[in-house]
């Protein structure tokens, strides 16, 4: 399976691509994240979505309650048991996110050349003259040429749904708007952007705050995904504040770019957190358009050579009503995973989206297609030459372990290890095959209980491209004799064999560490 890899710069040959696409027990290396909502929170349909490829649940809290979002949960928990697929939970942040409220819930219509009035008076009703909005500081903000945005989809394929507005006064607390197209604003939330315009709000509201430390706590979450984040302060001051809630301690932070402020300060930003969402709903109308694939293939390199996961959104927007996506995005899909992105993310799609189990395994199907062509002869030299040298000792086994794996043509590469961090690195060289990661739990106390660490290092793996983690039995320690890392690796070995990615006759790769050294050993299997 993996020596026929083709590399782009070689021709491609017409009948590879006329062969059908083979089913495999990991549908994709790159993995998929799924908004969970209306059309996706019955146990049938999470189970359907696990099976097709999701990983990792997302939950959007700029909706719903958190008894809303906790029935799901309790489903997504039912779903893993049956279907024995590990997921991983992710809380999204409101952050400085500006709405127009409409309580009635009545269709808005808007026409073009026409004007509206967005006041912070949320006791107004919302017509097609009046547009209330959550935020009192809109006025102060902008400015008479300055350009808004309001809608579901934020004015990127699905026009009629999203508005364009330029600023022609601001009177009071009041701001006036030309309407540069006609649009039908229909249910209770649409999301306004202001372009370019720094909103003076905190990045981690009070109500994000609330939010994490109940729901959050109470669930355990392995990540959050820090909406608007402008600089490294921000992910900081949320690191810090989830330091103080105890089981968060360990819980991943992803920062999603959304603006061009949070453009400007990358570098620090990818420094401070543990992985990046580009949010490219609201980064493709801050950016000219023209730019947006330069950011994204800027950004993901950047990320890429970090060794931290990043995440691609709002990619098949239409299959919201559809049950194909149309031939751009479906390139899109395939371009970001050449980009070397870690995971897609799938938002209105899966959340209030009629296919959600299809769109899954749609994206599902293009990542593994792309895979094939990756090049990861080219992207290993790139990577070595960035980490430059002398190489730390985990960086060395980890490279030395994906090209053995790759000479030897391996079938897998089987990780042990605790905290996560030399399967991630393994992951980092992009091997061509998928990595187990074996974790193997730790025994801690806080002086009043003991507890297993392992669960959270196995979960947070799930946003990795190529990482498939399992838990190893905590009565086999990794880094005792070697009798008892026998064991574990037969547990391994026969998990992989179960899966059908290991077959007898196979190579298997091996990075484990036996006393105080860094081992990388390479088995041929008997039958």
């Amino acid at each position: 399976m993996h020596s026929s890899h083709l590399l782009l710069e070689e021709p491609i040959r017409m009948a590879s691509i006329l062969e059908p696409s083979k089913a495999s027990f990991f549908p994709a290396m790159t993995k998929i994240v799924g908004t969970l909502g209306p059309k996706s929170r019955s146990v049938d349909v999470i189970s359907g979505c696990l099976k097709a490829g999701m990983s990792v649940a997302r939950f959007d809290f700029s909706w719903g309650n958190t008894e809303y979002h906790q029935e799901t949960l309790e489903n997504l928990k039912a779903a893993v048991k049956t279907t024995k697929k590990l997921c991983a939970v992710m809380l999204d942040t409101v952050g400085p996110e500006l709405q127009v409220v409409n309580k009635s819930e009545k269709a808005i219509s808007l026409k073009a050349d026409g004007s509206v009035v967005l006041t912070p008076d949320c006791g107004q009703e919302a017509t097609s003259q009046v547009l209330p909005i959550n935020f009192d500081g809109l006025a102060k903000s902008v400015k008479k040429g300055d350009t808004i945005f309001i809608g579901q989809y934020l004015f990127t394929g699905s026009e009629t749904t999203s508005v364009w507005l330029e600023v022609s006064e601001v009177k009071g607390n009041d701001v006036t708007c030309v309407i540069k197209n006609t649009a039908t604003l229909a249910g209770s939330l649409f999301t306004l952007h202001a372009s370019q315009i720094r909103i003076e709000l905190p990045t981690l509201s009070d109500k994000d705050k609330e939010v994490i430390s109940s729901w959050g706590v109470q669930n355990k979450i392995d990540f959050l995904s820090l909406s608007y984040t402008r600089h490294a302060e921000d992910v900081r001051q949320a690191r810090e504040y989830l330091s103080k809630l105890g089981d968060l301690s360990q819980t991943q932070i992803f920062a999603k770019i959304e603006n061009i402020e949070g453009l400007t300060h990358f570098d620090e930003i990818l420094q401070a957190a543990d992985g990046i969402i580009l949010s490219r709903g609201n980064l493709g109308i801050d950016l000219p358009p023209e730019k947006v694939f330069l950011f994204q293939k800027a950004a993901l390199y950047k990320c890429n050579m970090a060794g931290k996961p990043a995440v691609v959104t709002r990619v098949v927007d239409s299959m919201t009503d559809n049950l194909r996506p149309t031939r751009a995005e479906a390139t899109d899909v395939a371009n970001a995973v050449l980009d070397g992105s870690d995971a897609i993310l799938l938002g209105a799609e899966t959340l209030r989206g009629l296919y959600p189990v299809e769109t899954i395994s749609i994206v599902g199907k293009i990542c593994a297609e792309a895979e094939k062509v990756f090049n990861q002869d080219l992207y290993f030299k790139k990577t070595v030459k960035c980490v430059g040298e002398p190489m730390t000792h985990l960086e060395s086994i980890a490279s030395s372990a994906v090209r053995a794996a790759i000479k030897v043509k391996a079938s897998v590469i089987i990780c042990f290890t605790s905290s996560g961090r030399a399967a991630r690195l393994i992951a980092k060289y992009r091997p061509t095959m998928p990595v187990l990661s074996v974790v193997i739990p730790r025994l801690k106390t806080n002086q009043l209980k003991w507890s297993f660490s392992g669960a959270f290092e196995a979960r947070q793996s799930l946003i990795v491209r190529g990482l498939f983690p399992m838990l190893a039995d905590p009565r086999h320690p990794a880094e005792s004799t070697n009798a008892t890392n026998e064991s574990v690796l037969k547990v391994a070995l026969d998990h992989g064999k179960a899966s059908g990615v290991i077959k007898s006759h196979d190579r298997v790769v091996v990075c484990q560490k036996v006393g105080d050294a860094s081992v990388v050993k390479i088995i041929e299997l008997e039958d």
